[in-house]
């Protein structure tokens, strides 16, 4: 990681490797250090009701899920009757619903992490077993592509909508400042956390921005890089981190940091930043409806790209619909409790 000097928000030094002041305190930082730490927000109350109050959100369709919502199931926070791709299995909530699950966990005290999984992450899980292993740890797994919701259609199954992590974050970001709660911005590349952290902070007055992170590549192999950044996040105890380092990264790094955080949410949202602060331009609308902004992403990074959507992601696409509608149209299509049984 890159560091200014070890310095408190008076500028005096820590000790800690973590430079702790902030842009608005020293405007000079925001041009040279690539990460800054604003001052740290008090943690919400845990005593904080969990009820569903008169005109509160439905609970989520699931019927039985997670963290404080009404009729919660026996023991954990996981979904109570998935909907299983492959060897993964996807929690078939709205954006509004999976939102309503985080803050309802906030409320309650009690954090959790949030797969946005795409053809990509079921490929490597169906490839990867330290990887399948990590994700089966998520307390909440969406369909982030529509491949998924395509596969899910086909083998009678259906998960209600797609939920990209470079939605959610807008969403989730709105829920935060509603509730007066704080977000940190950890990975992208250099610049785009704090740019995230900027265009949050203006677009909902409300939010608290704990603190922002780029770590250098390969920090994640560096024990002394990852005590710094564990010690950072434990100092100015965000209530929501959201992850930008891609997929299996961000999944390792969040498996292995919540505990530290056990009130926070996690989540990763890969090119996010990026897109968050302008650097990079998402594809229209309609080239997401119709499952197209794979090929405005090629566009914009062929080199980079090629290999995952045209070697790797076509095949694996193909390979997963034609097995959804064949195991369909032989009446074995999965159901959402019964399938985890028989192919877990």
């Amino acid at each position: 990681m890159r560091m200014d000097k070890d310095c408190n928000p008076t500028g005096q030094a820590t000790g800690a490797g973590i430079c702790a002041r902030s842009v608005a305190d020293n405007p000079a930082l925001a041009d040279g250090v690539q990460r800054v730490v604003y001052p740290a927000v008090p943690t919400p109350d845990p005593a904080r009701v969990a009820s569903a109050e008169p005109g509160s959100p439905p609970p989520s369709r699931c019927g039985l899920c997670l963290m404080g919502m009404p009729g919660e199931g026996e023991g954990g926070s996981r979904c109570a009757s998935p909907v299983r791709l492959m060897n993964m299995d996807f929690c078939p909530v709205t954006q509004r619903e999976c939102v309503d699950v985080v803050v309802r966990g906030l409320q309650s005290g009690r954090g959790g992490w949030v797969i946005t999984a795409n053809l990509d992450h079921l490929r490597r899980g169906g490839e990867d077993g330290a990887y399948a292993d990590a994700a089966a740890e998520a307390d909440l797994v969406v369909a982030d592509g529509m491949p998924l919701i395509w596969a899910s259609r086909l083998q009678g199954t259906p998960l209600p909508e797609r939920m990209a992590g470079s939605d959610l974050i807008w969403l989730l970001s709105a829920a935060m400042a509603a509730e007066g709660r704080s977000v940190f911005l950890l990975g992208g590349d250099p610049g785009t956390a704090d740019g995230t952290a900027e265009v949050l902070r203006a677009r909902y007055p409300g939010l608290r921005i704990a603190g922002t992170a780029c770590p250098q590549p390969g920090f994640e192999r560096d024990e002394r890089a990852v005590a710094e950044l564990t010690g950072l996040l434990v100092s100015v105890r965000p209530d929501l981190v959201f992850v930008a380092l891609g997929c299996p990264k961000q999944e390792y790094l969040i498996r292995s940091l919540r505990s530290c955080l056990p009130q926070a949410w996690w989540m990763g949202v890969g090119i996010s930043f990026s897109f968050v602060c302008g650097d990079v331009r998402r594809a229209p609308r309609w080239m997401q409806r119709l499952g197209l902004e794979w090929v405005h992403r090629l566009g914009q990074e062929p080199g980079r790209l090629a290999r995952r959507y045209l070697l790797d992601g076509i095949p694996f696409a193909v390979m997963l619909l034609l097995r959804s509608a064949f195991g369909r149209s032989r009446g074995r299509g999965p159901s959402r409790l019964e399938d985890g049984a028989r192919d877990g």
